[in-house]
């Protein structure tokens, strides 16, 4: 006699993507990614459609991540915060873009500039002074996000090749008295218009300027000669609200730099698997692809008729494929994220771009697998498959390590010896 199946649980397709035994999490990364989750279930999931239809920023989300002292995962416990370390926040990080992909990527801009600030300038080698100012300097960023709830973004590209690494910054930081005057754009702003700092990357302005000369400032959002401009509606990210920023003649007080002048050069060489952080969102929307297919074959849509697919072999097979494609991307991340490190070897930092051309390229598969296996059905806006899908296609593109430059790089670093060439 066969076994009557009725609905399952809910919580049958909400279990966590690194399961804690089988993956060894400490208590703080169980606890944390359990937070995100059920955040994420309850909350996150329910506004993601609304996000995405209007390009409206989760301004919801960030309430229930402050009320919940996410947005201090990665501020030392010494400042108050959960002093979570890089693994914990991918891990955390994964988890929230389950729900909502727009969420989860604006979140990572805004923790960067607390790790970047943080674990990531501290493994750079500095003078005594140089290191006492920029403790006491970030101190005052920690204590804003602790006391105020404020909300940094990370504005990256200016449409050249600066935010693949390549050279410098077009964006300007002259000296002046008290601080620091910024001219510059930058464009595919994450948070525009709705974080209380933009921490920007510039130069400094000087004849023949360098990636070397890379400053990290945080410009209050406020701030007189700065405006946001341009419209936002892209394919994917939609609730990102990634519009273009303008500094005209901007004045920040010298206390607003995030990282001492050229700290940020040296943190890209010393910490390589500081890029790697984008990659979080896209495992989330991966797992969140398998995941839909699963529910949808069983029947167990919330709204739907409680039709099941999963007897056809077809299906059967199509699950085996993505289940396959979701495992093979989960253990070489797991893999890239546990070993990162200041000054990792040549095998670890090519893992971590094997890692990220992985993830990026797998999530828009297994989207694509996704609504192949599941039909019809799949593309109607009324459930997130689809606009998993869009988001899923973005991660690709975005810099400083796209697909293009990760493939780039290994197969360069893979044939080529530091020092050999062919002359």
């Amino acid at each position: 006699m066969n076994k009557k199946t009725t609905m399952a649980d809910p919580d049958i397709h909400n279990e966590p993507i690194f399961d804690p035994d089988s993956f060894r999490l400490t208590d703080q990364q169980t606890e944390l990614t359990a937070l995100a989750r059920e955040l994420g279930i309850n909350k996150f999931a329910q506004r993601a459609a609304e996000f995405d239809r209007e390009a409206k920023f989760p301004t919801e989300n960030y309430q229930d991540l402050r009320d919940n002292g996410l947005l201090a995962l990665c501020i030392p416990t010494e400042h108050g915060g959960l002093g979570a370390d890089y693994k914990t926040y991918m891990l955390t990080a994964a988890e929230i873009a389950r729900y909502c992909g727009s969420t989860a990527l604006t979140f990572n801009m805004h923790t960067c500039a607390c790790l970047w600030s943080g674990d990531f300038s501290d493994a750079v080698k500095m003078d005594t002074p140089t290191r006492e100012q920029h403790r006491s300097k970030r101190a005052r960023h920690y204590q804003r996000i602790m006391d105020e709830g404020a909300v940094y973004s990370q504005p990256f590209s200016e449409g050249g090749a600066a935010a693949a690494g390549t050279v410098a910054f077009s964006t300007t930081a002259e000296k002046t008295e008290g601080g620091w005057l910024i001219n510059g754009r930058k464009i595919f702003a994450s948070l525009s218009g709705h974080c209380d700092y933009y921490g920007i990357l510039c130069c400094e302005k000087k004849d023949n300027p360098t990636q070397k000369d890379t400053m990290y400032i945080a410009v209050p959002a406020d701030t007189s000669g700065l405006s946001v401009y341009g419209d936002w509606d892209p394919l994917g990210m939609r609730g990102t609200v990634s519009r273009n920023l303008l500094f005209e003649n901007v004045f920040v007080p010298e206390d607003e730099e995030l990282m001492p002048p050229g700290i940020y050069y040296a943190a890209v060489r010393t910490w390589p698997h500081m890029f790697l952080t984008l990659t979080a969102t896209y495992m989330g929307l991966a797992q969140a692809a398998y995941d839909f297919t699963v529910q949808y074959l069983r029947g167990e849509i919330p709204g739907m008729p409680p039709v099941k697919r999963r007897m056809y072999p077809t299906k059967q097979i199509a699950v085996a494929q993505m289940r396959t494609m979701l495992e093979q991307t989960k253990s070489l991340w797991f893999q890239a994220i546990s070993e990162a490190r200041p000054r990792p070897g040549k095998q670890e930092v090519l893992r971590a771009w094997t890692a990220h051309y992985t993830v990026m390229e797998n999530s828009n598969e297994l989207a694509q697998l996704a609504i192949r296996t599941c039909g019809g059905h799949a593309m109607l806006k009324s459930l997130p498959l689809e606009r998993i899908y869009r988001d899923s296609r973005c991660g690709s593109l975005m810099l400083p390590w796209t697909a293009e430059i990760c493939l780039d790089r290994i197969g360069r670093e893979a044939l080529y010896e530091l020092g050999e060439s062919d002359d």
